[in-house]
């Protein structure tokens, strides 16, 4: 993951309130960011399979399968915690990098056997050479980059031409009611069962972090901008999840 950066001014209200409790600049928001993945480690699988019942997962194999990820590719998964999407995409038979600035996330992955090449570094300076991946990932980190449209650069940079960008996200459902309901899920539910099981602070900040991802036309206008052409979003579990997939500008190598 990467430090963030301070928002435009045209975001400030949209944002309002979603940044680590005590973090007063984009320094101390950071660090409060990397401490806060560090301390929910232990149990942030267990979390994610609960508060998910398990669809975490099934959105992960959904996000393999719709990239088309396979023997011959190259994987880079940036944010990548504690592996779980880098284990799918080891098993669909790609050779795997897993990216992190939390260095207890990767502890908590090799603690669980993963054993695919982990780097802790920054996803917005990737310390890979150009065009050495075919798929980038990520999966429910976006909203905890600095900048988005850096992340999306640097991904750009690291895939080839014709390579495969896929993002895994949370995202609002369309309809009144299922909005309600996945609000009240979301800030309340989600930060009593955080509060219980792991870190109170951390499950209050995880769901107010959303309110950093971009509206969906920024959103896929920003990826379109940073080198990406045939941009698809798919809606995920009626729209409490979203899942896009784009390829790389330029010739096929």
């Amino acid at each position: 993951m990467a430090e963030r950066s301070q928002p435009e001014a045209s975001e400030a209200e949209r944002i309002v309130g979603a940044a680590p409790a005590g973090a007063r600049d984009q320094e101390a928001a950071a660090a409060a960011v990397r401490d806060m993945f560090t301390s929910i480690a232990p149990r942030y699988d267990l979390l994610n399979r609960l508060l998910t019942l398990r669809l975490d997962q099934r959105w992960r194999a959904a996000l393999v399968r719709h990239a088309a990820i396979g023997r011959r590719d190259v994987v880079v998964d940036i944010g990548c915690g504690t592996g779980d999407l880098c284990v799918l995409a080891a098993a669909a038979g790609a050779r795997v990098i897993g990216v992190d600035f939390a260095a207890g996330m990767l502890a908590a992955a090799r603690r669980r056997g993963v054993t695919v090449p982990l780097v802790r570094a920054d996803a917005a300076r990737l310390p890979l050479p150009a065009a050495s991946a075919s798929v980038v990932t990520s999966a429910f980190a976006l909203r905890n980059f600095v900048s988005i449209p850096q992340v999306l650069s640097e991904a750009a940079r690291v895939l080839q031409p014709g390579g495969r960008l896929a993002l895994l996200e949370v995202d609002r459902p369309a309809g009144t009611l299922a909005r309600w309901g996945h609000a009240l899920y979301f800030r309340r539910i989600v930060p009593l069962v955080g509060a219980l099981l792991s870190d109170r602070a951390a499950y209050d900040y995880l769901p107010r972090s959303a309110a950093y991802l971009p509206p969906e036309p920024q959103l896929l206008s920003l990826i379109g901008a940073a080198g990406f052409g045939d941009v698809i979003k798919r809606p995920l579990s009626a729209g409490v999840a979203q899942l896009i997939i784009a390829m790389r500008s330029g010739e096929r190598p």
